[in-house]
């Protein structure tokens, strides 16, 4: 059973940043995905971005060219980098492991997607874990 905890959550004025860490108890040593996903208050939870382990990753448009997704494999760490925080991106941001799972870059588009990645994630029942959240709050 894989245990990830998230840190690095709290309450920043527009425009600030924050950086989210996700800490795994143990990771595969290749073919895992690695995601952020938020949920704010009276909203479904969303996809913010994946990586894998091969080095991809991909955005949601609402946090493309504002957030970076990075993997620590020695660490088994997950990176959450969040500047120009808006207020919209105030939620409880919740970190997701997928074993045996690899982000798919398709040949009719340009860029790996996170839509088609988020259908073939789930259609794959998921990911295998999650951490249990922490707030973050985007308050002037």
């Amino acid at each position: 059973q894989v245990q990830l905890v998230e840190s690095g959550g709290g309450s920043v004025q527009p425009g600030g940043s924050l950086r989210l860490s996700c800490t795994a108890s143990e990771l595969p040593r290749d073919s895992y995905t690695m995601g952020w996903f938020r949920q704010a208050p009276g909203k479904e939870r969303e996809a913010v971005a994946l990586a894998d382990s091969a080095g991809k990753s991909t955005y949601a448009d609402s946090v493309q060219g504002r957030f970076t997704i990075s993997i620590d494999s020695a660490k088994k760490t997950l990176h959450l980098e969040m500047n120009s925080l808006k207020p919209e991106d105030t939620a409880v941001y919740y970190c997701a492991v997928k074993t045996n799972f690899l982000l798919r870059r398709y040949v009719h588009l340009p860029e790996i997607d996170l839509a088609i990645n988020l259908e073939d994630l789930q259609g794959s029942g998921g990911p295998n874990y999650w951490g249990k959240g922490v707030l973050v709050t985007i308050s002037s």
